[in-house]
């Protein structure tokens, strides 16, 4: 398999999405792939143990793309290995009734992962950034004072809205979670041809709707909103990854490997050791187990 650098796809200047790939050729069959994928995530489910065990940090891996791009079963195959009490999927949706009551971001800090565990968000609180950018409208639901109306809606608004995302993912990250931010990278033309096959697959029709197309045809606009967001709010603590996402199993591959090596820096993360008089009484607590009548 192809020799593969994470730095290639961290953002650490200024990008362009439209200069960068959204496929990659890993030089490896599919058996080879789906090997690589298989011990990749099976080291990431032995070093989630042992933060559990060690219970101080956080992780918080967050997901964005357009329709199609590969979220759901990203989820499903890079964490499938973890213990369930490890990790905990949050799939962010239209705001509830509840969650307009309360501030944007309110919604993303109630779900944030606890010490010793994964939290993967699925679309994530840069939606207050992408999709109310392209449907502006959507704020005036939020009850904000001062906007009344989308003229109310000027580019301050979305200048402090990209401070606080920054400000809040810094907050977080000083307090111990490890925040890791992925695009999935998807082309346009892959993104029809996906759109077909769900509508070709009966089994596939239900994840297919006619809004789906209405969004296809503001697909540039989503590009320019996405790379201003990545450029804005890429940190040191708080990284952007641009994954290409045109084959499904490259971008798990991509993404399990960026989650592991990053995940290794972390020298201090190790198994407690236990208190040296539990330590001095093991051969006795054997003892006593070994004798201890059914």
């Amino acid at each position: 398999m192809k020799n593969i650098s994470i730095s290639d796809f961290k953002v650490t200047t200024a990008i362009s999405l439209k200069d960068l790939p959204t496929s990659i050729d890993l030089e490896a069959s599919e058996k080879k792939k789906a090997k690589a994928l298989n011990k990749l995530r099976e080291k990431l489910s032995e070093h989630q143990d042992i933060m559990y065990a060690h219970n101080k940090y956080s992780v918080l891996i967050c997901l964005q793309g357009m329709d199609t791009a590969g979220k759901d079963s990203l989820i499903r195959e890079v964490f499938k290995e973890f213990n369930p009490r490890g990790v905990v999927v949050h799939s962010f949706k239209t705001p509830s009734t509840l969650e307009l009551q309360h501030d944007y971001l309110w919604r993303h800090i109630i779900a944030l992962p606890q010490r010793g565990k994964y939290g993967v968000f699925n679309r994530t609180h840069y939606e207050n950034v992408l999709v109310t950018r392209v449907h502006p409208s959507y704020i005036l639901s939020e009850n904000i004072p001062g906007i009344n109306s989308l003229d109310d809606i000027k580019e301050e608004f979305w200048e402090k809205r990209f401070e606080q995302i920054n400000n809040f993912e810094k907050q977080i990250s000083e307090n111990g979670t490890i925040i890791l931010k992925f695009y999935l990278h998807l082309g346009k033309e892959e993104q029809r041809q996906r759109l077909l096959r769900r509508l070709n697959k009966a089994k596939h029709n239900w994840k297919f709707s006619p809004g789906d197309l209405k969004e296809r045809e503001k697909w540039e606009e989503y590009q320019k909103h996405y790379e201003e967001a990545i450029n804005k709010t890429s940190k040191a603590h708080a990284p952007w990854y641009v994954i290409p996402s045109d084959n499904k199993e490259a971008a798990r591959i991509l993404v399990a490997k960026v989650i592991l090596e990053q995940m290794q820096q972390l020298e201090d993360i190790r198994e407690p050791e236990l208190d040296d008089k539990v330590k001095q009484n093991i051969e006795l607590y054997k003892e006593i187990l070994s004798q201890e009548k059914n």
